[in-house]
């Protein structure tokens, strides 16, 4: 009876002095003196790392804890844009232009949004004006500018010649000043 009880003790023993098995799974502990770190940088590196939703997060934490500013409605813009949420990217980059409407690098952005939605014209637009503040430097925004002229050329093109094919035989467009 003294072994089975002395066992007993032994295991339980045993028990609560093993350490945990190493799962490779490092979670350091929480410093109470630390700073909280920059949730800008955060969203920045989670996008890098292609976690747009997790980016967008950390974007929101920024703006929630220093305001809207136009550079954290610029990186809004951008993980939208990075989630196929066009109409939100571009909600985020007009907001964002709001506050800092002379910045070539959101103009570019914005830009590429438009382009995405198919709004060639005003890709070329926004593009136009990123370039002159740039004073054309920037190569992607000079780049992403004659994409822009190309891609509006084309589907002026493209309109004119699906709206002549369209048009029945024997009808003629006639303009206003024809009307008595």
């Amino acid at each position: 009876m003294l072994r089975q009880i002395l066992f007993a003790v032994f295991i339980v023993v045993t028990a609560c002095t093993q350490t945990p098995p190493d799962t490779g799974v490092f979670a350091p502990d929480i410093d109470p003196s630390g700073k909280q770190v920059n949730a800008m940088v955060v969203g920045e590196r989670l996008m890098d790392a292609g976690e747009y939703e997790l980016a967008l997060d950390a974007f929101t934490r920024a703006a929630a804890s220093d305001g809207f500013t136009g550079e954290n409605l610029s990186a809004m813009g951008v993980a939208n844009f990075g989630l196929g949420r066009m109409d939100q990217a571009l909600a985020m980059f007009e907001r964002a232009l709001k506050i800092e409407p002379e910045w070539p690098g959101l103009l570019n952005n914005y830009g590429i949004a438009l382009m995405a939605k198919g709004r060639f014209a005003d890709a070329v637009q926004i593009f136009t004006k990123a370039v002159a503040l740039d004073n054309g430097q920037n190569d992607s925004i000079r780049k992403n500018l004659a994409e822009a002229v190309e891609k509006y050329e084309n589907s002026v093109y493209s309109a004119q010649n699906n709206e002549t094919e369209r048009m029945p035989q024997g009808i003629k467009i006639i303009s206003d000043e024809q009307f008595p």
